[in-house]
């Protein structure tokens, strides 16, 4: 599986972006096949940032959500920025 194929989009729903402020946490919509751990590579890899955990979980619709939570010397603001949600 590629970093690529792994992160499919992020994620902007009013949750979402409260998570970004309150949590250092960012949302992506993931491969379903992929492991917490392809998903902390891939996103450590395409953003230059270093990721503390990764929460996962598969939605009624069948889409794997990534709860991705940055280390503190990171900001969650500037990849959403970056990632054009803010």
């Amino acid at each position: 599986m590629s970093m690529s194929t792994i992160l499919i989009r992020p994620l902007h729903t009013e949750k979402a972006l409260q998570m970004i402020e309150k949590e250092n946490t960012i949302v992506f919509i993931v491969d379903r096949k992929a492991t917490k751990g392809q998903i902390k590579e891939a996103f450590e890899k395409t953003y230059g940032v270093k990721v503390l955990k990764v929460r996962t979980l598969v939605t009624p619709t069948g889409e794997k959500k990534a709860y991705i939570k940055l280390s503190p010397e990171y900001s969650a603001s500037d990849i959403a920025t970056r990632l054009g949600i803010l």
